[in-house]
């Protein structure tokens, strides 16, 4: 499913424009990014999952093309778990 899909699956089930589905999901994922920012960035949709910040430390890698060895530098990185509900429903 695309987000043009999802949008418009919400303006159907929500009985909204989907200019304004499309507002929703922008916001929702504007607000997910800011939390997800915040030193200990965490968001909990109860049923649904928690998306979490991870730190990846640095690390060596091979480049496939090359089979150079390469560095990989440290980063953020977001994690997402499922919540029991979504376990269940799949």
């Amino acid at each position: 499913m695309t987000k043009a899909e999802l949008a418009e699956q919400m303006a159907k089930d929500a009985g909204i424009s989907k200019a304004a589905a499309n507002t929703a999901l922008n916001s929702f994922q504007n607000n997910v990014k800011k939390a997800l920012k915040k030193k200990d960035g965490k968001v909990t949709l109860v049923g649904f999952g928690t998306f979490t910040k991870v730190r990846r430390k640095a690390r060596n890698g091979v480049n496939p093309a090359t089979g150079k060895k390469i560095k990989i530098k440290a980063r953020n990185a977001v994690k997402f778990k499922a919540g029991k509900a979504l376990k269940d429903a799949i």
